[in-house]
């Protein structure tokens, strides 16, 4: 396959509360992008709130590397946010998004770069998670509701391990863990395609998901009610007959 590269990349790095990881994370990051062949490059972090050391740790990098911008959120306003500020401080052509707790090897984005288009959203897919078993529970009867009322959009959804065209990650609106969904209906809306491609999972080294924890849970369902409502009232406005003009007033 011969790739075409974007003109500009941008990785998106969303963090909560991994101190211990966030700055090796960033430094292989940095230099995952400086091999790909692509010119123009950077590495943006979104501090979502953290209580520890994060923040300090993101501006730490920050001043020693060149091509590192930290984004920061006053309080913790969930993964969706995050993600939507890294996305609108990105300049890019492409965004890079990848979840900083370890899990992944940023070099792996070589991986992604071959099937990049410009119109494509590239998504990780983890053939072999390795995460609690409540975790995999919770995200099968989740996406299966999903699936059941978007249809399909890629085969790991919430992998956080993706390439796709900067405009996808505009004009989003959600907060919590259904963004995937959002992202990729967004994609979709673009006309843009999906291809899936396999990736490493790396087990947690250090912290703990929040993925599985009841709020976010709840919060997930709560927003994909609220995703469902809103897009059967557009479905419904769009197929509702015109109104017919008006005739001259009488007299």
């Amino acid at each position: 396959m011969t790739a075409t590269l974007p003109d500009s990349l941008s990785a998106v790095l969303p963090a909560y509360n991994e101190e211990a990881v966030i700055a090796t994370t960033i430094r292989r990051t940095a230099t995952a992008l400086s091999r790909t062949g692509v010119a123009s490059h950077e590495v943006v972090v979104v501090d979502d709130g953290s209580v520890d050391g994060t923040r300090a740790a993101c501006d730490r990098i920050a001043r020693t590397l060149g091509g590192i911008r930290v984004v920061g959120h006053s309080s913790n306003r969930g993964y969706g946010a995050a993600l939507r500020s890294g996305f609108g401080a990105a300049t890019g052509q492409a965004i890079f998004l990848m979840d900083s707790d370890g899990q992944f090897d940023p070099g792996e984005i070589e991986r992604l770069l071959p099937h990049w288009d410009g119109s494509t959203m590239v998504c990780g897919y983890r053939a072999h998670r390795s995460d609690p078993a409540l975790r995999g529970i919770y995200n099968a009867a989740f996406f299966s509701l999903v699936h059941a009322r978007f249809g399909s959009l890629a085969r790991d959804i919430n992998c956080g391990f993706k390439l796709f065209p900067a405009a996808a990650g505009r004009g989003l609106s959600v907060d919590g863990a259904l963004i995937s969904t959002e992202l990729l209906l967004r994609g979709r809306e673009l006309g843009f395609g999906v291809a899936d491609v396999e990736v490493t999972h790396l087990p947690r080294s250090t912290g703990s998901p929040t993925g599985a924890r009841p709020a976010v849970v709840i919060r997930a369902f709560a927003e994909l009610w609220r995703m469902h409502r809103a897009d059967r009232r557009s479905g419904a406005a769009a197929s509702a007959p015109a109104a017919s003009p008006s005739g001259p007033a009488g007299g």
